[in-house]
């Protein structure tokens, strides 16, 4: 199993930045993807942005050259930096891990909230 811990959300004006971060615990080795959702009021959670253990990326389109994903690997940690931020970034943001095998484990999330 994986545990999965996010901090780094709060307010931010808009055109602001926050980089968020993501602690693994447990069978991190077998984590082949960390990735980051989001979930608005009255909406379904959506990608945001993930990362292999090879370092490949992919970015939900509404937050390209916005927001960069990367990993320490000796710190068990992923981070999204965001910057530009738009009030439409607002949102519950979560931290994923998908193992070898597809388990996936979530994290509690935290909120991110970008004033106009």
């Amino acid at each position: 199993q994986v545990q999965v811990v996010e901090s780094g959300g709060g307010l931010v004006q808009a055109g602001g930045s926050l980089r968020l971060s993501c602690l693994a615990s447990g069978s991190i080795f077998s984590i082949n993807r960390m990735g980051w959702y989001r979930q608005a009021p009255g909406k379904q959670r959506a990608l945001v942005a993930t990362i292999t253990r090879g370092g490949s990326t992919n970015y939900a389109d509404s937050v390209k050259g916005r927001c960069t994903i990367s990993r320490d690997n000796a710190k068990n940690t992923v981070y999204l930096q965001m910057n530009s931020l738009k009030p439409e970034d607002t949102a519950v943001y979560y931290c994923n891990a998908v193992l070898n095998n597809e388990d996936s484990y979530w994290g509690r999330g935290t909120q991110v909230t970008v004033s106009s």
